[in-house]
């Protein structure tokens, strides 16, 4: 895995640490009744210089209600809290049946009018994103998630 720009190696492996305990106490909830086949996405978003609350206010009142429009369950999303990757870094997981329904419902969410307009209205003034990284995953045997 590729290191984040201006994030040390031990900053990253305790982020996603607590990304996992994070996953952890929600399926102690009770909330995944059938988690051992589900795969998990994260999506690291490297987010262009001063777009961050264009971003997260983008998520906020229209991405997050699409993707549960096309089967998309939203684990959670969170922001680094210390500069710069606070500043340039948006960090989010979905949860999915599996890896071809995740690929399906993905392309469904790309081709729904109503987030191809939310998305061509929020970039009016540029890009928020400069590029993505994203990860499958699959709870290990010994995981909270099993």
């Amino acid at each position: 895995m590729r290191i984040l720009a201006g994030m040390k190696t031990s900053h990253l492996i305790s982020f996603l640490c607590g990304l996992v305990l994070v996953l952890g106490f929600n399926s102690l909830r009770g909330s995944n009744t059938d988690s051992s086949h589900h795969v998990y996405e994260l999506r690291l978003y490297h987010v262009n210089e001063g777009k961050m609350d264009e971003l997260k206010a983008r998520f906020g009142n229209h991405t997050d209600a699409i993707f549960k429009q096309h089967n998309m369950k939203s684990v959670g999303y969170w922001v680094p809290e210390d500069p710069p990757s606070s500043q340039n870094l948006f960090v989010y997981i979905l949860e999915h049946p599996s890896r071809q329904d995740a690929e399906k419902n993905w392309a469904a969410f790309q081709a729904d009018p109503e987030w191809q307009k939310v998305k061509a209205e929020s970039e009016k003034n540029g890009r928020l994103v400069d590029h993505i990284d994203r990860y499958f995953m699959d709870p290990t045997n010994f995981s909270a998630l099993n």
